[in-house]
């Protein structure tokens, strides 16, 4: 028996899906049926049923988006950093392999080849890196499991989210058997306020930069298979791999869906921040060799964009 936390949020519906798919048996525990945030109640529960997994799909993103985290700061913390501690300790005080679902959001930018040097850039709106992306989009890579976050409390400036979600990996990398999958920008094929190209669809205007994205679908099923195929346990970038440009996405948009707006693009950073931002946003690509090298099939990102535009459905 799987358990699972967090299943009526945006990612932990897509891993109820993929399980009853899969037809395993598992239980989904809510905080009104379970205060699972409480050590004793959660170690309790594991001792009395002892299930074979626990998946954690619940955290604190805020809502409408992650500016909300900043005037919720101790809702953020105790999501994002305590609640993954106290499921660690819980599951490895009983032997209790899990999955906690995390955010590639700890990470700005990429790393960028030019002249056989490699480094870490964390801006890649500027004129030489777009035009880089553009015409040589494989001199991009992306942040391995192993690097540093760097858009976190240790590395600032980042988002309040972003840190917690950095420092929520620090507490519990390495306690017990766990798996942290690391998610980025979900999206797929159904309208919602949660889903990046819906989002996109309704912003007043377009931020441009480069991103992995993560289709939903596609996310739960590779962090299952990490467990059902028995992959070492650690940290997975768990992305389609590959990355995309928001003009990438809008021009798919416009080609498949044909939507009788214009999008209009923020002139730069400096106006995005003064207008439609109150804090820093993470902006990054993923690399998926290890989550690949464990055996993991996962769609590449643009072939994930373009099946979910061709399958758009709209809310309502």
């Amino acid at each position: 028996m799987i358990v699972l936390l967090g299943a009526t949020g945006y990612i932990g519906e897509a891993f109820a899906r993929e399980l009853s798919r899969r037809g395993a048996s598992f239980v989904s525990l809510s905080r009104a049926h379970l205060d699972y945030t409480r050590f004793e109640v959660l170690l309790h529960y594991l001792q009395k049923h002892q299930p074979e997994f626990v998946v954690n799909a619940a955290g604190y993103t805020g809502k409408p988006n992650v500016d909300a985290c900043e005037t919720a700061r101790a809702d953020t913390l105790v999501g994002n950093t305590l609640l993954p501690l106290t499921i660690a300790q819980a599951c490895a005080a009983t032997g209790t392999p899990w999955g906690h679902v995390s955010s590639g959001c700890i990470f700005a930018g990429a790393k960028v080849s030019v002249n056989g040097q490699t480094q870490a850039e964390k801006d890649l709106t500027r004129a030489d890196l777009k035009k880089l992306v553009a015409e040589h989009p494989e001199a991009i890579h992306g942040f391995t499991e192993g690097d540093e976050p760097n858009f976190s409390f240790r590395q600032p400036p980042c988002s309040f989210y972003s840190g917690t979600k950095a420092l929520g990996e620090e507490a519990i990398n390495g306690v017990g058997r766990s798996y942290i999958w690391r998610l980025r920008i979900p999206f797929d094929e159904v309208d919602s306020p949660r889903n990046y190209l819906s989002k996109v669809q309704r912003y007043a205007k377009v931020y441009d930069n480069v991103n992995s994205i993560s289709h939903r679908t596609d996310f739960a099923r590779a962090c299952l298979d990490l467990w059902a195929g028995r992959a070492p346990f650690g940290i997975y970038n768990v992305v389609n791999p590959g990355f995309v440009t928001t003009r990438q996405v809008i021009e798919a948009i416009q080609r498949i869906l044909k939507p009788a707006r214009k999008f209009e693009f923020w002139e730069n950073d400096e106006e995005f921040y003064r207008v439609a931002a109150k804090t820093p946003r993470s902006n990054c690509v993923m690399d998926t060799t290890k989550l690949l090298a464990a055996g993991v099939k996962i769609r590449p990102v643009q072939e994930a964009l373009e099946d979910s535009l061709k399958n758009w459905k709209r809310e309502g």
